[in-house]
């Protein structure tokens, strides 16, 4: 139906017939010319309707309003000086319209679509307008290329692309599964794959040696702005290798991916433990593009005169007393915004924040009455400040006070404004923790499958797993770990965690039988596809960049999705909906 997209046509084109389809994006009549900018998939071309050229094309053109579906046939003929539009890539060039066809009317659009304001229930209600935009082209036309570019590069590595099951059986994998009922076999369940964890491992069993996958994943969980209940992680998982090796994968992926897409990145990553994130930045993921960096001052506050804070410091292996100095943050906050930010921290549990400010004759604040002049001294060393600094303190649990001042970090710096824009910074977190206890129970930090470096401990807390998390811009892009590829590993970790042998036989059964089959080392990691295109774009929201999201109460505004189903399917399934009692 046309010879040209609207972007290939430039000044080559003067005075040739082509024929161009597309929306209109907007039209103009001044008295008698009638302008019209025709957009296809990413470009606008400008259409002119002179009666004096063809009168049918121009009575055709009266009738034309905003997004109606044209296909237009003219000469094409430079706009003339001082008419050009520098905005456009056919901004020197419009066509002279000898043919004009309404293909479809459009009704009035129930938002402007390029008002960034528009509330977005709105916009996800009318999805396929707003992927009409030129924001929402850009966005999908670079995750095409990035997935193009994923799957091109590991197929240059040897990797094999193996589809695993969608409807599997349902595994404790650390958030809810979704679950599908069967009409076969009534009263049983079918789960939707929260990542295809198992199934790549039983690969590597089955010998193919390098896998990967564009996977659809699916978590029952609490959402927020980089989560949805479906999303798409690039998945890869790899034999006889070491955390080394899969690193060095992991980093070609993503650089070749990035380069693809026409960024420049580092060819290889920073790295941090686990526990130095923790302590510097109270964070597993901690952005990198800025510093405030916490110190630890817990034995210095240990002498003070203050109760409260010397009591905390007796006890350093379970308590933490973090200070984080902000450089001429006695200058850019007031006295009042000081004391206002312990109403911020209080929100995440903590029971105050202490202050101090870098004066021209010392350290000045409402603490310094409680230490002497040699731990002012030791305080103004350790945290390295000069006069216009600002330092805070937090005291108390250790966990409570790396969460709160690790927030406390990032919120500082969104009002300071000190967070560069167009900036990657990558960071691989490393030796995670292999449990954590909660309320008493012993659970798998990430997931039980995950090799520890020895199970020679004396706090169950202190077991170091391999496993490593790749950070971008302060969000988890992904991670993964070396697999427990022995059964009497694997029979203990299940052990510490609370797992008996008919239990572990019953949720994971099938993987441990093929341990026992000549399972080889391997490993692997997976990255969120819909963050990665999220973080290249400057999007808000990964629902930004999936072309049909679900909203934060996991609801399909376009299809009303999820919604009841009749009687009769009901019982196909065996199931039967019960009545929830009304609420007063």
């Amino acid at each position: 139906m046309r010879t040209h997209y609207c972007a290939e046509v430039n000044e080559e084109h003067i005075g040739q017939e082509i024929t161009v389809a597309g929306w209109v994006a907007s039209r103009r009549d001044h008295g008698g010319l009638i302008f019209i900018d025709l957009r296809d998939k990413d470009q606008v071309i400008q259409l002119v309707c002179d009666p004096a050229d063809n009168v049918d094309a121009h009575k055709i053109a009266e009738d034309v309003r905003d997004q109606f579906v044209l296909v237009a046939t003219g000469k094409m003929r430079a706009r003339g000086e001082g008419l050009e539009n520098p905005k456009l890539k056919t901004g020197k060039v419009e066509m002279v319209v000898d043919k004009l066809v309404i293909e479809n009317r459009s009704k009035p659009m129930p938002f402007e679509l390029n008002d960034e304001k528009v509330n977005e229930e709105i916009k996800l209600k009318y999805r396929y307008l707003e992927l009409r935009t030129q924001k929402s082209y850009d966005i999908f036309k670079l995750r095409s290329k990035a997935t193009i570019a994923a799957r091109n590069v590991l197929d240059s590595l040897d990797f094999l692309e193996v589809e695993t099951p969608i409807i599997t059986k349902s595994t404790p994998e650390g958030a809810r599964d979704y679950l599908v009922p069967s009409r076969v076999h009534g009263g049983e369940f079918y789960a939707l794959p929260q990542s295809p964890q198992l199934f790549k491992q039983l690969l590597m069993v089955g010998g193919f040696d390098r896998y990967f996958q564009i996977a659809k994943c699916f978590r029952d969980e609490d959402l927020r702005a980089d989560r949805q209940p479906e999303f798409t992680q690039i998945d890869v998982e790899m034999s006889f290798c070491d955390q080394e090796d899969v690193i060095t994968v992991a980093e070609k992926l993503i650089n070749d991916i990035f380069t693809k897409c026409g960024f420049d990145i580092p060819a290889t990553f920073k790295r941090m433990t686990h526990a130095d994130a923790m302590e510097n930045y109270g964070s597993d993921k901690p952005d990198m593009r800025y510093d405030l960096k916490m110190v630890d001052v817990i034995d210095i506050f240990e002498r003070c005169d203050n109760e409260i804070f010397s009591s905390i410091a007796k006890t350093p292996k379970k308590n933490r007393i973090k200070a984080l100095k902000v450089p001429k943050g006695d200058e850019i906050f007031s006295k009042r915004q000081m004391k206002g930010f312990e109403e911020y921290v209080r929100k995440f549990g903590a029971s105050g924040l202490g202050y101090f400010q870098m004066k021209e004759d010392g350290l000045k604040g409402p603490l310094a009455k409680f230490f002497t002049e040699d731990d002012i001294q030791a305080i103004i060393e350790r945290c390295e400040l000069e006069v216009g600094d600002a330092v805070f303190f937090g005291a108390g649990e250790k966990k409570l006070v790396l969460d709160y001042m690790g927030r406390f970090r990032i919120y500082l710096a969104e009002i300071m404004e000190i967070i560069p824009k167009d900036v990657f910074e990558f960071l691989w977190v490393m030796d995670f923790p292999m449990f954590e206890v909660e309320d008493g129970r012993v659970k798998a930090l990430h997931h039980p499958f995950t090799q520890p470096k020895s199970l020679d401990y004396e706090d169950i807390e202190e077991i170091e797993s391999i496993a490593y998390d790749i950070v971008l811009n302060g969000t988890e892009l992904g991670g993964g770990s070396i697999r427990i590829h022995k059964e009497e590993m694997q029979a203990e970790i299940f052990k510490l965690l609370g797992i008996g042998e008919e239990e572990a036989q019953d949720k994971f059964g099938f993987l441990l039988d093929a341990l026992k089959f000549g399972a080889p080392p391997h490993g692997g990691f997976a990255l969120g596809l819909d963050r990665l295109i999220m973080l290249m774009t400057g999007a808000s929201s990964i629902r930004e960049v999936i072309a049909f999201p679900k909203t934060q109460k996991a609801q399909c505004l376009l299809t009303q999705a999820p919604s009841p189903v009749d009687q009769e399917q009901l019982k196909d399934l065996s199931l039967r909906i019960r009545q929830q009692a009304p609420t007063t």
